[in-house]
């Protein structure tokens, strides 16, 4: 609101980009493989991102 910072400080990524596409690619193939326990948390160290509340 007014007066208030926002809360995401970073500017988030462009998950679209090549980069950020064979990131995701990798956890995608670790999910279908039944390695990935924690999706959420994979994507979200993949990414850089830390827990929303």
């Amino acid at each position: 609101m007014f007066g208030k910072k926002s809360q995401q400080t970073t500017t988030p990524s462009d998950l679209t980009s090549p980069k950020e596409v064979r990131k995701s690619q990798k956890v995608y193939d670790r999910i279908v493989s039944g390695e990935c326990k924690d999706v959420v948390a994979e994507l979200n160290a993949t990414h850089g991102r830390g827990k929303r509340r």
